[in-house]
């Protein structure tokens, strides 16, 4: 059973990469400093709105420390179009503090650490430990929980257990970019309410597509 699975995620994978060959990180950054500022500041907002905010931010404050120095309500400022800014300028203070502090203002390299931080969770902490690293690892946001349901590769509804349940039969040189190939898919076809099934180049791989729910879209 494992084996034909790992031959579907194979197959899924080389389609999606041939239709997207540059899926990459959305989120404009030079440093893991700033990919961790910005994945904070991408909960619950879109990377394109989060990409106008950074420049004016990060020409403000380049370093760990100039973030835990700053002040808070001009933190918020900057930060608000985000939404929920004053909880996240908050978390950005706070984390950059302890970076300040405890790893001499370097960004933690490891998951443990990282998701020790304030406002970082498991997926916030991939995506740095992956785009900002090169650490082989998954990310899974809405996108890929969802594609993954639908095609088959897994059956859990948590986002932990998807990802491991995707560490087993994904190469573990695909892992870094299967985060991003499902994510333009998801955005461009496989969408939450209205797939567009027809189009899809994974539709006869797809069980939902085969499903009589899916043949009806």
């Amino acid at each position: 059973m494992e084996t034909n699975l790992q031959n579907k995620a194979i197959e899924v994978y080389k389609r999606l990469d041939k239709e997207y060959p540059d899926a990459a990180c959305s989120l404009n950054h030079k440093n893991p400093l700033q990919l961790l500022i910005s994945t904070i500041l991408s909960a619950q907002c879109t990377d394109r709105q989060v990409n106008k905010i950074t420049p004016e931010l990060f020409s403000k404050y380049r370093t760990a420390r100039d973030f835990a120095e700053a002040n808070l309500d001009e933190l918020k400022r900057i930060v608000r179009p985000a939404g929920f800014y004053n909880s996240k300028a908050r978390a950005i203070k706070e984390a950059m503090k302890i970076i300040h502090e405890r790893h001499n203002g370097e960004i933690p390299k490891t998951l443990e650490e990282l998701t020790r931080l304030p406002g970082v969770g498991r997926k916030t902490a991939n995506v740095v430990l992956g785009d900002g690293f090169n650490i082989p690892c998954i990310v899974v946001d809405t996108h890929v929980k969802r594609l993954s349901k639908r095609i088959g590769l897994t059956n859990s509804n948590d986002p932990t257990r998807i990802e491991f349940d995707l560490m087993k039969i994904f190469p573990k040189e695909t892992w870094i970019k299967l985060g991003h190939l499902m994510i333009d898919h998801g955005r461009k076809v496989c969408n939450a309410r209205k797939p567009e099934c027809r189009i899809c180049i994974l539709k006869d791989l797809c069980n939902y597509h085969l499903s009589t729910k899916g043949e009806k879209q």
